[in-house]
């Protein structure tokens, strides 16, 4: 049985708002609404001073929409918008985005069978052969943008590669690669990745405005992050790069305790603070026994355009000690330059706005050595597998 969006509506009018003043749809709370394979998806906009107290709304919206015949599941986040310093009135409804122009897709390749784990108790997920994590202790250390171009340099090395922006906080994948509009769904079963630069794409920044933030519980991230990753017609993949949010809470653990991770990247800049937040991911994904991949030194340096001089601004080298120290490959230095930067606000990451650049080529010179570790690790895993012979 398929569901409306009008029905929803209609359900979600009997649920009243805060301080039971009208309902939350006429109070136009309610964002717009996505359905997928009988799963509804929407957002409701409180004030954020009183997140906390209105998870009863949302619980109580959340209840409603399950309830309607046909629905199989439904995920609702509370979201908060700030306006003139505060949001006591209203939220109007903004318009839907236009949906982006339909690109043509090939004809769907088999999936391929889930890889074999070595991770026992991690289910792999058909059609990828390897999914890596790239994360960082903090935000602010450039991992977003250093993840999109680490995905591209694998493309451009040959492989057929996808990005999860798992960042469910700050979902930044569609504004770094230029994609607009809302994800499709195949035979109503599973979404449609969005596709740019020859990546599949999937964000949570599909589903929800750019500029509302997300207020998220536990459950509800590690909800939304597996239908993101399993309910997704990802492959076939060679590898998928997920970018993680910035810490070591419920994403990362959903992520590290539930996929087999082929092993993770971990993100940041030189500086003494930095660093030790990065120890932090390390040995988050070191106690869940993820293969640690290697670190990235971005923000290494830069270097005056108008006569070439280089300035260690936030220091230089202190991950590669760190990498050094902690016996974890180096994969490279990335500088602080103005073309990364606008290029990644434009939507168009410097490995495909300057593939020819020198920018470019660290980033692809990083991706074949993630590669490189990525195979040294399962060689290792494959050899730590008894052979059992009869004789």
């Amino acid at each position: 049985m398929s569901v409306s969006k009008e029905t929803v509506i209609e359900r979600l009018k009997t649920v009243n708002g805060p301080d039971f003043t009208g309902n939350i749809v006429d109070l136009g709370l309610v964002s717009e609404i996505f359905i997928a394979d009988s799963k509804v998806f929407f957002s409701i906009t409180v004030p954020a001073a009183r997140a906390q107290e209105m998870e009863p709304l949302r619980a109580a919206a959340e209840r409603v929409v399950k309830a309607i015949p046909g629905v199989a599941n439904a995920v609702v986040a509370l979201t908060a918008e700030k306006k003139g310093g505060g949001m006591e009135a209203p939220v109007r409804p903004r318009p839907a985005p236009q949906a982006a122009p339909p690109r043509p897709t090939p004809q769907a390749a088999p999936q391929r069978p889930a890889p074999a784990s070595h991770s026992h108790g991690k289910r792999g997920v058909p059609g990828i052969d390897a999914i890596i994590a790239v994360a960082s202790g903090k935000g602010g250390v450039g991992k977003s943008t250093t993840a999109v171009n680490l995905a591209l340099g694998l493309a451009a090395n040959g492989l057929n590669v996808g990005v999860l922006d798992a960042d469910i906080y700050g979902p930044s994948m569609p504004r770094l690669l230029n994609i607009h509009g809302r994800p499709q769904t195949v035979d109503g079963k599973v979404l449609r990745p969005m596709q740019n630069y020859g990546l599949k794409v999937m964000s949570m920044g599909f589903l929800v405005d750019e500029e509302t933030p997300m207020i998220w519980r536990g459950p509800m991230v590690m909800s939304a992050l597996t239908q993101m990753l399993r309910e997704v017609e990802w492959g076939p993949l060679d590898v998928l790069v997920v970018d993680m949010p910035p810490g070591t809470g419920d994403a990362q653990l959903t992520m590290a305790q539930q996929v087999p991770l082929a092993g993770a990247v971990i993100v940041s800049t030189p500086q003494d603070l930095a660093l030790i937040d990065a120890r932090k991911g390390l040995n988050m994904f070191k106690k869940v026994d993820v293969p640690l991949l290697g670190i990235v030194e971005n923000m290494s340096y830069f270097l005056a355009p108008d006569t070439g001089k280089r300035y260690d601004i936030f220091g230089h080298g202190g991950a590669r000690r760190e990498a050094e120290r902690l016996g974890v490959t180096f994969l490279g230095e990335v500088p602080l330059e103005m073309g990364i930067r606008e290029s990644s606000d434009a939507g168009s990451p410097v490995v495909v706005a300057k593939p020819d650049g020198a920018e470019a080529k660290i980033y692809r010179d990083i991706a074949a050595k993630v590669w490189d570790r990525v195979q040294e690790e399962r060689g290792a895993a494959e050899a730590a597998v008894p052979s059992i012979v009869f004789e």
